[in-house]
């Protein structure tokens, strides 16, 4: 005859110890798992980052924009050179940082892509992007004369900060300078 096993008894040999092993692995992947989708995550909005508690060492919360500051760099899907890449990306082409983990950057760029680039290849932001067709006007007036017009995606110099609100003093690579409305581009 064989012992009953009661409720709340330890299990001994192999089936056991191999549930043990089992559960423990399970749990480290739900683990795992939980993390990647803490790091996937789109930004935290900058209202819930101004609440948010400080970040533990390794991550610090340095939202705004940044661009390209080396002359290329990869975009990642993860925070890690074993991640796929995904891009690459000029020097100039501006990202919005939503946050950072150690030498890593959690970036937005301008088609709302959600990817991650070494820190060290951003730097201040000197450029915009053309959100759509676009024009350079001499004054920063909605009917100002009409310097150039620049398609969707063409890369802009930011010459001044100093531009009257609404308004971006701006050069194209081919010398053009003048005014773009903010609402036209992206990166700041």
């Amino acid at each position: 005859m064989r012992p009953r096993i009661q409720a709340g008894t330890p299990v001994g040999g192999r089936l056991g110890r191999a549930s043990a092993l089992l559960a423990a692995l399970l749990a480290a992947r739900l683990a795992a798992l939980a993390v990647w989708l803490v790091l996937a995550a789109p930004g935290v909005p900058a209202q819930a980052q101004a609440q948010a508690p400080a970040q533990g060492a390794g991550q610090a919360q340095e939202s705004g924009y940044r661009e390209v500051a080396s002359p290329a760099a990869i975009l990642y899907d993860g925070p890690s050179d074993r991640a796929r890449k995904l891009f690459i990306v000029v020097r100039g082409t501006p990202l919005e940082l939503l946050s950072t983990l150690n030498q890593w950057g959690k970036v937005r760029d301008m088609s709302g892509d959600v990817l991650w680039v070494h820190r060290s290849d951003l730097g201040e932001p000197r450029h915009v992007v053309a959100s759509t067709f676009a024009a350079i006007r001499r004054t920063a007036q909605p009917n100002g004369e009409l310097v150039v017009q620049i398609e969707r995606g063409v890369l802009l110099e930011v010459l001044d900060a100093g531009a009257p609100a609404g308004w971006l003093r701006v050069r194209h690579r081919d010398g053009a300078t003048g005014f773009v409305s903010a609402g036209e581009v992206w990166g700041r």
